[in-house]
């Protein structure tokens, strides 16, 4: 009986231990309070990741955050551009709720010395978990904003939109910090400082011509300085890009530069002994940590033990060194005894750059199946990323969820998380995903979904409750080429309105249930609900845009022009240069 009795109390044991292992659809997981650890990749194409269909790309760590948790396959940004996709992430609103698009063809921040950015009466998910006691940090891209009227009052920072730690670069990687073929920003300057050349250089060789011939009646004051701004505007096209480099490339720890202008062999190494450093300060928790990765956005900065690793070129390489910086800090998590508190999600701010290519190399990412790539408004190729959530022992390992699911989602669910409440005093467009991810509920609450090209709605998402069909009707198209090297030629990113665009009347409806890849349009002939389908997004879509209100445009001229009195500068402009103390070099095992 003494045998049976221990027996017993042996399976008893196993069952409870098991038991505690299977996440209860009815248990409230938002009374936990876990630490939150959100991984952002920049301009990651959902097709380069293996757990979503890539078989000759190596990503074994962000693969098995999908493995042992929830992966979304319909999870939207709100934008196909980097500035207000990311805005939208932070606030759970569209980016037109907060001015953060613009009517004059700018859609993100041209400059770290510009004066738009998130309004400071925007509220982030940061703030609210602050509020709620936990300790909040970004670590690696912002490319929101920075100052508003001078050099030091950091209205758009970090710091002031609830997070107590920043270490990263305040503006984005562009291929200029690297003097990159694919410029994004000296070609053009120079192409506009050389024209000025030329016009002033006409006018002072006409007016010294008048002068000499007495046909024109003026001093020499005049031919001085024409002559004076014209070898001015010819120095500053050869110098341009050094300019560049020093003004944006840099990185900051809070309000102070560290790197200016950045060291980029270290720049990994970096971002991965801060993200250790605050793991560890802040183990005892709760905390929030946004990594928000400056991969894999051009220049594709690489460190040396990667280059030539990938079948896929220095992007593959890129790629394959993001996995492994997602590894290093997993094996962080571990080493602290976090794992198991933390709720981890990895995603992009976008799809990848259908741009970003030379010849037949590609320096952009890979879309899978899906149609278009970065900028381009409604396409999924550039709003379609990839969405995974991993809590051990409370998310259940191996779903997949196939339902409509936004960015702008993260925002309510970690609130919700932390025992916080969303702000009632503004339109919050997303949901909070727990009864999702937990499965106490099937259907996504997003019936409509709306995605913009800057201020413009391009297109527009229906998730039929009764037949759980989602419908997509396209009002607007870029009109791109999805072969060769560019997708809006001698456009860069293809735009949102103008000569570049085709406007659908009647607008283009594709059912993703059957068709995800938007290959086939259909027709009133070819699917008998066509008109109920269209007549049904568009009542939408007038709804929604009376829950819109005026605001102002972050992105208007005034805003988006470099002002010099607000460049950040370790030093004097243009002589700006610092450097921080010792390599931060962590130990890179088996490289």
């Amino acid at each position: 009986m003494l045998h049976l009795h221990h027996s017993w109390s042996w399976l008893a044991g196993m069952l409870s231990v098991l038991l505690g292992l299977v996440p209860s659809a009815s248990s409230n997981i938002s009374t936990s309070r876990p630490n939150i650890l959100l991984l952002m990749a920049d301009d990651l194409g959902i097709g380069d990741i293996g757990c979503y269909g890539n078989t000759t790309m190596r990503t074994p760590n962000i693969d098995r955050l999908a493995e042992d948790g929830v992966k979304l396959t319909q999870h939207i940004s709100a934008a196909s551009l980097c500035t207000p996709s990311r805005a939208a992430f932070l606030t759970g609103r569209y980016p037109v709720r907060s001015g953060m698009v613009s009517s004059i063809g700018y859609r993100v921040l041209q400059w770290t010395g510009a004066s738009g950015g998130l309004p400071t009466n925007e509220t982030t998910f940061a703030k609210i978990l602050k509020e709620k006691g936990y300790a909040t940090g970004l670590i690696g891209k912002w490319h929101l904003g920075l100052n508003c009227e001078s050099a030091s009052d950091h209205c758009h920072h970090p710091l002031h939109h609830g997070f107590d730690h920043f270490y990263g670069m305040p503006f984005s990687l562009m291929g200029d910090c690297a003097h990159w073929e694919l410029s994004e920003k000296r070609v053009n300057l120079e192409q506009k400082l050389n024209f000025l050349f030329q016009v002033l250089a006409s006018v002072a060789l006409t007016l010294v011509a008048g002068k000499l011939t007495h046909l024109i009646p003026v001093s020499w004051t005049p031919v001085i300085w024409s002559a004076l701004w014209a070898v001015l505007l010819l120095a500053g096209s050869y110098f341009v890009g050094a300019l560049i480099v020093h003004a944006d490339c840099l990185l900051m720890r809070n309000h102070t530069i560290t790197e200016q202008p950045m060291r980029f062999q270290k720049t990994t190494p970096l971002i991965l002994q801060e993200v250790a450093s605050f793991l560890k300060r802040n183990k005892h928790g709760p905390f929030l940590l946004f990594v928000s990765f400056l991969h894999v956005h051009i220049p594709l900065i690489t460190m040396k033990n990667f280059l030539g690793k990938s079948l896929h070129g220095l992007y593959g390489d890129n790629v394959e060194e993001m996995d492994w910086m997602v590894g290093q800090i997993l094996d962080t998590l571990d080493m602290e005894g976090l794992t198991n508190s933390t709720l981890i999600y990895f995603t992009s701010d976008h799809g990848g750059s259908l741009e970003n290519q030379l010849g037949h190399t590609q320096y952009g990412g890979w879309n899978g199946i899906y149609k278009g790539g970065k900028g381009m408004g409604g396409w999924e190729g550039g709003i379609r990323v990839p969405g995974i959530f991993h809590w051990p022992g409370v998310l259940p390992a191996g779903r997949v969820i196939g339902e409509p699911t936004s960015l702008m989602d993260v925002f309510p669910t970690v609130v919700q998380l932390a025992g916080g409440e969303v702000p009632q005093d503004r339109v919050i467009d997303g949901h909070s995903l727990v009864p999702l991810l937990q499965g106490a509920e099937a259907r996504s609450a997003h019936e409509f979904l709306f995605h913009y090209c800057g201020q413009h709605l391009h297109a527009a998402r229906w998730h039929q409750r009764d037949s759980g069909s989602v419908w997509k009707v396209h009002y607007t198209t870029p009109q791109f080429h999805p072969e060769g090297a560019g997708a809006c030629y001698g456009r860069g990113v293809c735009p949102c309105s103008g000569e570049g665009v085709t406007h659908h009347r009647p607008p283009l409806l594709f059912d993703l249930s059957r068709d995800p890849s938007e290959a086939r349009p259909l027709t009133p002939d070819s699917e008998p609900l066509y008109h109920a389908v269209i007549a049904r997004v568009g009542a939408a879509v007038s709804e929604h845009r009376h829950t819109l209100s005026p605001v102002p445009q972050q992105f208007s001229t005034s805003n988006i022009l470099w002002k010099p009195w607000l460049q950040p500068c370790c030093g004097h402009f243009p002589f700006c240069s610092c450097h921080e103390d010792g390599d931060g070099t962590p130990r890179m095992p088996g490289l």
